[in-house]
């Protein structure tokens, strides 16, 4: 029995998302192949009623992004709540192993957002997401990644293997948390700013050197 349970522990469907202790620098980009991206990958994704420039900008190589939790959601037919995000085109997945890389930028006051996502799952919408609650990111809302993120860039990797059903995310280069894959038909990549549970009224993200990469 006892050696029954260590191989349940050990398989992949029993995996839970847990935080990882910050270990030495490495470069998870290592080994990927990184795929041209242009600015009509980026489909910017903002409440239907005002116009893109109202809500998005691209100045210095850097994308800024920033909704109102009183704003209108993405399609007049949508229930979903606020948002502004990049929704990365040309590159929906269904096996493989997937990275985004990015450096993020929170400024201060800015809370209860998603600002990255993998998109597609079983059960619901994402497989994975990174929230800011209070200058803390986090897992959904269920495990802390990383605190003090306010008003500092980072540089975030989220590697998604979907055929071993895993995520993994390294903050500055250092593996920070690892979570099971959520199933799913397709996936894609997105970021910016999409209203959660207690949002701030404004909420922003900045990113810069945003790339996509497969194995």
């Amino acid at each position: 029995m006892r050696i029954l349970a260590i191989l349940l522990c050990l398989s992949p469907g029993y995996l839970v998302p847990h935080q990882v202790d910050a270990q030495a620098q490495i470069d998870p980009a290592d080994g990927f192949t990184p795929l041209p991206l242009t600015q009509s990958n980026f489909e910017v994704q903002r409440p239907y009623d005002v116009p893109v420039d109202q809500r998005y900008s691209f100045k210095d190589g850097v994308h800024k992004l920033w909704v109102f939790d009183t704003d209108k959601p993405h399609t007049p037919t949508s229930q979903t709540k606020p948002r502004t995000e990049i929704r990365i085109r040309g590159y929906d997945y269904s096996s493989g192993v997937w990275q985004f890389e990015g450096h993020g930028y929170v400024p201060s006051g800015t809370s209860g957002v998603c600002i990255m996502q993998v998109f597609g799952a079983d059960s619901h919408a994402t497989t994975f997401m990174l929230q800011v609650y209070d200058g803390t990111l986090y897992y959904y809302r269920r495990q802390v990644l990383l605190e003090n993120i306010y008003d500092k860039w980072f540089k975030l990797n989220v590697i998604h293997d979907v055929n071993a059903s895993s995520v993994k995310v390294y903050i500055d280069d250092k593996l920070r948390f690892s979570a099971p894959g959520q199933g799913g038909a397709s996936h894609y990549f997105k970021f910016g700013v999409y209203t959660q549970a207690e949002p701030s009224h404004y909420m922003e993200s900045r990113w810069r050197d945003v790339k996509i990469l497969k194995k």
